[in-house]
């Protein structure tokens, strides 16, 4: 078959949504089908990628996308992000829909946003429309999900955590929604572990660092006072908004000489320091717009054997197998988290790569591809 992939994340952005759309479309060629992946316009490509094609002319508008799309001759359609699910409303072609949690929780990019602000006419008044486009997108966008989602062939949720978030204010989907879960990569899995314990405890996050609820400026307060106590370095793979003011804090909390801000980094590189690492930390928050819907990276950890710290909420409690491949605080708070970071440092609590890695590898990219297959006939 060939099946359309249309996605809002895709690499080189980095990111839990990202990796899902790239390792599926990779996990149906493996199969023997051909894929074609539908980006932003303005997303650089990798020209190493040969497994599928790649076609970035979207703009996440569905008044300029449609006349891209509808066309295209494709055995069916698989949109990685429920903003895109307007295609169930444009096309008679099967729509398998994958969700994540922030898709339809908090809208994001707003497919159905008027083009206004770009008519010649209206230039003198143009940035004074801005505002009002994104209202009005927004509003237009979450009513077109409540029509364009019932009509999708199925809803594969990435754990039972978003389905039940999803049905709670998709009701009209009831009976359309299927757990596929996720996968971890095949470089994950045959990383090697590291021979040898580190003479300084190695921590790791890695996150976009662009959404508050990831906490990792809670993780540097608890690192504080443990920090005169324990040799230890922390180590923190990603970029965004919030780097500035993260590496901010680390200065003036003392910490410089024990934070080191790593920025975007190859996947290579990722999985060294997760391989070497000796725990991973996000315990993200869960908000009423925004929560961690399953958590690939924690996988990813754990297939190079390195256990996580994560909160007991959403889905990070089915991404940790709990004193298996990580522990839990039950609130993100810095004292919950000084708390559990000190019975790691410790010893109070060990973990055994070989454990972690054996939870990580019950996950793989066939399995979730599988459940969408006999949906695209």
């Amino acid at each position: 078959m060939h099946i359309g992939i249309v996605t809002s994340e895709f690499p080189p952005d980095i990111g839990g949504v990202e990796t899902y759309a790239f390792e599926f479309a990779t996990a149906l060629v493996t199969l023997g089908h051909k894929v074609s992946v539908f980006v932003h316009k303005d997303l650089p490509i990798a020209p190493s990628n040969k497994s599928f094609n790649i076609h970035p002319i979207l703009e996440f508008s569905r008044q300029i996308d449609r006349k891209h799309l509808i066309n295209i001759d494709v055995d069916a359609w698989h949109v990685m992000n429920a903003v895109h699910s307007w295609l169930t409303l444009e096309t008679n072609k099967p729509v398998v829909v994958s969700i994540h949690g922030n898709d339809f929780l908090n809208p994001y990019p707003l497919t159905e946003k008027p083009i206004i602000s770009n008519h010649q006419a209206l230039w003198r008044i143009a940035k004074y429309l801005v505002p009002f486009e994104k209202w009005l997108g927004r509003r237009r966008t979450k009513s077109m999900l409540h029509k364009a989602l019932p009509k999708a062939r199925i809803i594969l949720s990435n754990s039972v955590y978003t389905e039940t978030v999803f049905l709670q204010n998709f009701p009209e989907c009831t009976g359309k929604t299927l757990v596929a879960q996720v996968g971890v990569g095949k470089a994950f899995l045959s990383s090697s572990f590291a021979t040898q314990s580190n003479n300084v405890t190695q921590l790791l996050t890695v996150s976009r660092l662009s959404e508050p609820r990831k906490n990792v400026d809670r993780v540097l307060h608890a690192l504080e006072p443990l920090a005169k106590r324990f040799n230890l370095q922390y180590t923190i793979i990603g970029d965004g908004l919030y780097k500035t003011e993260l590496e901010a804090t680390a200065k003036n909390l003392g910490l410089s000489d024990k934070v080191i801000f790593l920025g975007r980094q190859p996947i290579e590189q990722v999985i060294s320091k997760m391989a070497k690492a000796d725990l991973f930390i996000l315990p993200s928050s869960t908000l009423p717009d925004s929560h961690e819907g399953f958590g690939i990276v924690y996988l990813e950890a754990a297939a190079c054997g390195t256990p996580s710290l994560a909160t007991h909420q959403a889905g990070a409690i089915e991404a940790v197998a709990d004193q298996e491949s990580g522990f839990f605080v039950d609130e993100p708070t810095i004292d919950n988290i000084q708390k559990a970071l000190e019975s790691f440092l410790l010893h109070e609590i060990n973990f055994d790569p070989h454990s972690c890695r054996n939870f990580a590898s019950n996950f793989t990219w066939q399995k979730v591809v599988e459940h969408a297959l006999p949906f695209y006939s």
